[in-house]
């Protein structure tokens, strides 16, 4: 079969930058694939439709892959198999944690694999990953030593910084995801630092109240330590004590942390 070229495109930094300088350097590419997590940030969705009218004005094809039911579905009404009998009458997956990513694998794996293992059925599918020159240790853990996997940033030697360069110098912006974010994620992912859900917080109110909402009907609390509700019970301390001059690192912001959360 004849080689068919296949850029995988998430709308981050590093995949842009390989599909628009692909393009730029008129390599062939047949299709360009995306997947829908449901989550993203309403800019990166506008960041996606910017960059696909690039893709198919130059003639090559653009495919949005989704699975069948979205997060919402899979985090409050899907009933999978469960062995704790403790958990058997609770409905949807809740949460996702850092052992249990239901959402990656329901929502960008599974249809994601699905679609190429239709597609090598009548193709020689050869992949082009967006994995920059100093992410080695993602090529390394996922085992991108396949030879029907192709990495054109680190044929080119790209780093996250030069991706970022080429996307900024192209008019590529993402609306200021990337000068709040240092990586971009689903809005409501509960693996982000506490410093990323500050900047959530306070750049995307409605978003914010919205993880709040979700987090109300989750029957797990958002992370290990905290609720959402907790968290914003923490940033507004911090932004009191901070109002004062004191700290919010030391033993005694944490003591009261305890007070003001009940604990």
């Amino acid at each position: 079969m004849k080689d068919y070229i296949v850029a995988s495109f998430s709308g981050g930094k590093d995949s842009t930058a390989m599909v628009l300088h692909m393009i730029e350097l008129g390599e062939h590419i047949d299709e360009v694939v995306c997947c829908d997590t449901h989550k993203e940030f309403p800019a990166m969705y506008r960041h996606i439709e910017k960059v696909r009218k690039v893709i198919e004005n130059a003639g090559i094809k653009f495919t949005m892959i989704r699975a069948e039911k979205d997060f919402d579905y899979y985090m409050f009404e899907h009933q999978p198999k469960r062995r704790n009998p403790d958990k058997m009458n609770l409905t949807g997956q809740a949460w996702p944690s850092p052992m249990v990513r239901w959402c990656t694998n329901e929502l960008k794996k599974r249809p994601t694999d699905t679609y190429f293992k239709e597609l090598r059925k009548t193709h020689n599918v050869i992949q082009c990953i967006g994995l920059a020159a100093d992410e080695g240790y993602r090529f390394e853990r996922e085992n991108n030593q396949d030879p029907s996997h192709r990495h054109p940033l680190l044929e080119w030697g790209w780093v996250e910084a030069d991706c970022l360069k080429y996307c900024y110098d192209h008019g590529y912006d993402w609306e200021g995801l990337y000068e709040i974010f240092p990586r971009v994620s689903c809005w409501c992912c509960p693996l982000k630092s506490l410093g990323e859900y500050r900047k959530l917080r306070k750049h995307f109110p409605d978003l914010w109240q919205e993880l709040k909402a979700m987090d109300k009907r989750s029957w797990n609390q958002f992370l290990k330590t905290y609720s959402v509700e907790d968290l914003e019970i923490r940033f507004q301390f911090e932004e009191e004590r901070i109002a004062q001059g004191l700290s919010i690192t030391n033993r005694d912001f944490y003591n009261a942390l305890k007070v003001r959360l009940g604990r």
